[in-house]
């Protein structure tokens, strides 16, 4: 057992003092810090320094680490000729990024205060570098394809990664399911798929409506897509509609990545089905694609989390970066109220759309924690101020061991 005092304690959106947290894996007990010690006289005890703050492990929940070597190789500004660069330098991003690459993308998440990411894996290369990282890992294997014949081939690799990933068995480490997209998976694979995602209760999560391209195309099987279809694929219209594609989930709550494009039909059946939209705001920007529409999901009562993306679509995987880069795109959100949600969105809204015990300081979730090192007492605009000013983050704890600090 050990026992940490902080200065403050953020409790989901409050800030306490004069209380010390009990923790193994799990938070046991909350209370001053003579009850503590009363009921735990052997407990390991640190005391922090002066405004110290204790909060939640970040969460993100998508990232892709098997494109981590990327910086300058691939290009910004348009979603078809970022693409298009993705595809000419594929061997080369993917040959360069070894285990020591993959493991400095999982390190700088670390230090940045990730102790859960969603690791969406296209080809099995990142699985003993995840397997070996301190953080919880949900690891999505990738399921792509959209040509019929080569529908067999394409499976028995994704159920090879599948099962190859559930034989690692450690603490925190979760077995998932990626669907890549409506436009890049057919309805065969899909089909398929989501089979096993029910028998075994697996997470679920894919791209959906990222781009005006994929929108063009799911529509109309036109626009940027056609001659990309057509002369990598040789497809002339697309293998489902975007409608169908939503079909498919009515059953599993769907983790949605991008969905920027996403028309009001759309979003009525992401509510309705209890799906989870994550936002990735830089990602957006940098590919030449709309920022999300946060309001109408607000509106529509639609749960809505923060995430990174991979470093092939961005410049680092830190959520307090993130975090400020939609607190500053949202222009038109009321700002302590946006900044409070921005932190739920990699917090305990992001725990909960991936059925994980964490994400908060409260009994008996996991001991998922960060330390920061602030500058002065917290002010009720402490939300504002944790986006904007990155503080140091002095320890990391991952279910209750002390994974970064002293």
């Amino acid at each position: 057992m050990k026992i940490i005092t902080p200065h403050y304690i953020l409790m989901k959106d409050k800030v306490v003092t004069n209380l010390s947290v009990a923790f193994d894996k799990k938070i046991q007990k909350i209370a001053p810090f003579e009850e503590l010690i009363d009921l735990y006289p052997k407990a390991e005890v640190t005391t922090l320094r002066e405004n110290s703050l204790l909060m939640p492990g970040l969460i993100n929940a998508h990232v892709h680490i098997e494109f981590s070597a990327n910086k300058t190789d691939l290009s910004y500004g348009d979603f078809m000729n970022w693409l298009y660069s993705v595809i000419e330098n594929r061997e080369t991003l993917i040959g360069d990024c070894k285990d020591e690459c993959m493991k400095k993308a999982i390190d700088s998440m670390l230090d940045s205060g990730i102790t859960t990411f969603g690791a969406v894996s296209s080809h099995g290369l990142d699985l003993k570098t995840c397997a070996n990282a301190p953080q919880n890992i949900v690891f999505f294997n990738e399921l792509i394809g959209s040509q019929a014949t080569m529908a067999d081939a394409l499976f028995s690799d994704f159920i090879s990664r599948l099962e190859t990933s559930k034989s690692v068995k450690r603490d925190g480490f979760y077995p998932a399911v990626a669907i890549h997209s409506p436009y890049s998976v057919h309805p065969i694979l899909v089909k398929k798929a989501l089979e096993i995602v029910k028998a075994e209760n697996l997470k679920l999560t894919a791209h959906f409506m990222e781009s005006q391209a994929e929108r063009d195309w799911l529509d109309s099987s036109d626009g940027d897509f056609k001659d990309f279809f057509e002369n990598l694929l040789k497809q002339n219209c697309a293998v489902c509609n975007s409608d169908e594609f939503l079909n498919y989930f009515n059953d599993i709550p769907t983790l949605l990545t991008h969905v920027v494009k996403a028309n009001n039909d759309e979003l009525e059946t992401i509510k309705s089905k209890k799906h989870t939209v994550i936002h990735c705001p830089i990602s957006n920007r940098l590919l030449g694609n709309p920022t999300l529409n946060i309001k109408e999901l607000n509106d529509k009562n639609i749960r809505w989390i923060v995430a990174t993306d991979g470093l092939s679509s961005n410049y680092k995987l830190d959520l307090f970066e993130e975090m400020k880069m939609s607190l500053f795109m949202h222009s038109e959100a009321p700002l302590l109220e946006f900044a409070n949600a921005l932190l739920r969105g990699v917090t305990i809204d992001a725990a909960e759309a991936l059925g994980l015990n964490t994400g908060e300081i409260a009994e008996d979730k996991n001991a998922d924690m960060i330390i920061l090192d602030l500058d002065s007492e917290p002010t009720p605009e402490l939300a504002i101020h944790l986006i904007l000013h990155r503080y140091n983050i002095s320890k990391v704890y991952i279910n209750g061991k002390l994974e970064k600090g002293e």
